[in-house]
């Protein structure tokens, strides 16, 4: 009998220790371009390899890249360790699709697929784009897998706060939300920024589960899709500067040098619509009193009491089309708005040669804090609310038209709110 209980304890513990070096967490990201791929994954022990095979098509997994692994350890009290893997796949075949498998001798994941992009003066990239989702009442989740495996999406951008929290449980939420995010992150690349919910220890959850372009350790980057140039900041360091006045200067240069690129003719000739994701909203109407009730949020004007580092003026001068934010637990659309004035003359739709950036609060995909309220009147630089649960689909027609449309979980996957940029002349 106790020989019994032995050996079903010790098969018990052998096959723990096989299935922690199982990969999941399976997600990917754009590397240098958007014909590079970076695959990220976990295992809870280190199995010494990081491969990846991978092929064209139904044919054989015949190429097979090495990358490597880094520990990461939780900030928190049990110290909940795991191993994150990372591997780059270059040169990718444009037009094609992917199928790939990771891991090591030790155990694999299943295969996942992914497709490349055509050319770039063919491409009509189409995106989704919410923030705030929780593992807790992810209310978007299904759709957004569903909508995934129909194909309809080349890459998600998801703008802040992750799981609620990250770092709950000391990282175990983390993984349980990186698990529930796989059949979406494993399919097409899915591009971040930092919210304020990933602000415990030094933004540690974020900076080693993803992956994004650039050396910035994912905090601020920029990729091309197209004819879109899309950038990514993090509005924290506008909230937290107990990370340092250092971290926000450095934000703000790379950014205005990034701007400044972006914007030189030729560029801006070939991707004319740049299009800038942050965390946290300039303008926004809910009753929320920390953010919304009055005007002179950090990331619009800067620095309290200085009004320095201001994001609002630099956008506005470097012509900036969208202006994408979340934070907020529903969904609002404004009018072509600077220094809170109306521009183009008068209220209309579409927007033509706006003159001003177009700002998206996209905050309700769903996480356990539920919805925020609009308990006012709309102000006048608001074209468009609502607090039902859903996302944002965006698609680049071509160099001159923009589409977007909001997608309500509430109504049953229904189009609330749709409208369309038109850029038919840059001055």
């Amino acid at each position: 009998m106790w020989c019994f209980i032995f050996l079903s304890f010790l098969f018990v513990a052998v096959n723990s220790e096989i299935a922690s070096y199982q990969p999941e967490q399976v997600h990917i990201a754009y590397g240098d371009n958007v014909h590079e791929i970076v695959i990220t994954w976990s295992t809870f022990s280190d199995p010494k390899q990081s491969i990846v095979e991978y092929g064209i098509g139904i044919g054989p997994l015949n190429q097979t890249v090495k990358g490597q692994s880094k520990i990461f350890v939780d900030g928190g009290r049990k110290k909940h360790t795991q191993y994150i893997h990372s591997v780059k796949l270059k040169n990718l075949a444009p037009r094609s699709i992917y199928v790939y498998h990771v891991g090591s001798d030790l155990g694999w994941s299943d295969e996942f697929w992914f497709r490349t992009p055509p050319v770039i003066e063919r491409w009509q990239p189409t995106l989704a784009i919410f923030g705030d989702m929780g593992f807790e009442n992810a209310q978007s989740l299904g759709r957004l897998q569903k909508d995934t495996h129909q194909g309809m999406y080349d890459a998600i951008l998801h703008v802040g706060d992750f799981a609620y929290d990250m770092d709950t449980n000391d990282g175990e939420i983390g993984d349980a939300f990186m698990r529930q995010i796989e059949p979406i992150a494993a399919y097409v690349p899915y591009m971040t920024c930092t919210g304020n919910h990933e602000e415990k220890y030094n933004f540690s959850h974020y900076k080693r589960r993803f992956n994004m372009p650039g050396d910035s350790e994912s905090l601020m980057f920029s990729f091309n899709m197209g004819p879109l140039h899309i950038i990514s900041i993090t509005t924290e360091v506008y909230y937290f500067l107990n990370y340092g006045f250092k971290s926000l200067v450095n934000q703000y240069e790379w950014l205005e040098n990034d701007l400044k690129e972006a914007t030189d003719p030729k560029n801006r000739t070939e991707r004319p619509w740049i299009v800038v994701m942050g965390h946290r909203p300039m303008y926004c109407s809910n009753s929320d009193p920390a953010d919304c009730a009055h005007n002179e949020t950090r990331t619009r004007v800067g620095i309290p009491f200085f009004h320095i580092f201001g994001l609002e003026k630099l956008f506005y001068d470097h012509k900036v089309d969208v202006l994408i934010w979340a934070h907020e637990h529903s969904y609002e659309r404004l009018w072509p708005i600077y220094d809170f004035k109306i521009f183009n003359g008068s209220y209309q739709h579409p927007y033509v040669n706006p003159g001003a950036p177009i700002h998206i609060v996209t905050g309700s995909a769903g996480c356990d804090e539920n919805h925020s309220h609009f308990d006012n009147s709309p102000p006048y630089w608001s074209a468009f609310r609502s607090t039902d649960y859903g996302y944002t689909r965006m698609k680049a027609y071509n160099k001159t038209h923009l589409y977007f449309e909001q997608v309500s979980d509430d109504q049953q996957g229904a189009v609330i709110d749709q409208f369309w940029i038109v850029q038919n002349k840059r001055v």
